[in-house]
């Protein structure tokens, strides 16, 4: 299945610009996290095990000493030494190394891809943090706000134009931005501790946060969607380790040749005088192990065919979820963009509601309520606004983790 996918190079160019921070902490997550070091130290040893196929079976050696002395026409045979050797099929170990290098590379996109989910983890915790921080500056501005607005409202009750409940309501209102600041802390401080451990570090540590992030004008380019993906390519490769492992049960099937050699020192009859009188045999000698009873390796030939139909069917299992996280996140993420931009217009015409509010302070026909009800959607808007941004740049890291594009 092939389709297109549009990626949005001029965001990237913006957050290669401004996300060197974002960058520099997803650097630290890769060289601290144990993770990432653990599955490093299993392709590791996997590459180790390539060398370990290159090994011959073991030298046999054998000594022997003949209680009771056989006697021969040239003497006595004293004791037998052997040494032998036992050689795979030609082309043996070479299918050993390949079926071993296939299992490696399996091992190095477990590195690859717990890189990448690091990455993805690790950007979407940062715009989290950076999400809660717009909005504790959010809070503090409208709070400052209202403190203007209530002082407005003392003024006016002290000529008659207002009422002091107009100024508790401004009062409560300010408890309750307050509240949610401290929420807001808390928020904080949690998604702090997940990100610090993301990066393998005291929690408590300070994360520093890019200053501004915004959805800018964009240049839309078609490209490949999921074929390069690792956690596919995982599976081709797993596919590959058992053609090669197959190959491999092939040539064991075959016979394995051996090479020896036996040494028998004799010793001398006594009053005998003859040319091979105490003669030392030496025998070389050649074997062969036939697999006669070979049903072990047929039934590896029928386990390796289903394990491939397995392997394609997980292949094709997991490139159907990856397309529709990418088909979501696509959505969600123009969603976003949508609704960033509906809050900027309505954050827009509230400040003018709110102008038009302030003018009419200066004629003392000033309804707090309707103060009240214009900050309350100003800040609805600024919330609304930041989640989005942050829903906006979440979902591009999802994009990002899918089809490469760092």
């Amino acid at each position: 299945m092939t389709k297109g996918v549009y990626i949005l190079f001029s965001v990237f160019s913006f957050l290669s610009a401004q996300s060197q921070d974002l960058e520099s902490y997803i650097q630290e997550a890769e060289t601290n996290s144990p993770e990432v070091q653990a599955f490093e130290i299993s392709y590791n040893i996997a590459k180790e095990k390539v060398e370990e196929a290159n090994a011959l079976p073991n030298t046999e050696v054998s000594a022997g000493v003949f209680v009771s002395e056989p006697e021969t026409r040239t003497g006595a045979q004293k004791a037998r030494f052997s040494v032998k050797q036992m050689l795979p099929w030609f082309g043996t170990i070479t299918a050993r190394e390949n079926y071993a290098s296939a299992v490696a590379e399996v091992d190095y996109l477990d590195v690859t891809i717990t890189k990448r989910k690091l990455r993805l983890s690790v950007s979407q915790s940062y715009y989290k943090l950076y999400a809660i921080t717009e909005k504790q500056k959010v809070l503090d501005e409208n709070m400052r706000l209202l403190k203007t607005y209530e002082r407005l409202a003392l003024t006016s009750v002290e000529v008659g134009n207002a009422s002091a409940v107009d100024v508790l309501r401004l009062q409560i209102r300010q408890n309750e931005l307050q509240e949610q600041k401290e929420v807001l802390r808390q928020e904080y401080l949690s998604e702090q501790g997940v990100f610090n451990k993301l990066l393998n570090r005291k929690k408590t540590l300070a994360i520093d946060l890019i200053d501004s992030l915004t959805i800018v004008p964009v240049v839309e380019q078609t490209i490949t969607e999921l074929e390069l993906h690792p956690e596919l390519e995982k599976y081709d490769m797993l596919y590959e380790s058992v053609t090669r492992s197959e190959l491999l049960n092939q040539k064991e099937a075959n016979p394995n040749l051996g090479f020896g050699l036996d040494y028998i020192p004799v010793a001398e009859r006594a009053g005998m005088d003859f040319s091979d009188n105490g003669k030392d045999i030496l025998m070389p000698m050649v074997s062969l192990s036939i697999p006669i009873f070979n049903n072990k390796y047929k039934s590896r030939t029928v386990q390796n065919e289903m394990r491939q139909e397995e392997i394609n069917a997980h292949k094709s299992n997991r490139r159907n979820l990856l397309q529709t996280i990418l088909n979501t996140s696509l959505s969600d993420k123009e969603a976003a963009r949508i609704k960033f931009n509906t809050q900027m217009k309505n954050l827009k015409q509230a400040r003018n509601a709110e102008e038009i509010l302030i003018k009419n302070y200066e004629t003392g026909t000033i309804d707090f309520n309707d103060v009240l009800d214009i900050q309350e959607l100003q800040l609805k808007f600024q919330m609304n606004q930041i989640e989005a941004l942050k829903n906006y740049y979440s979902q591009m890291a999802v994009i990002n983790y899918l089809t490469n594009q760092y």
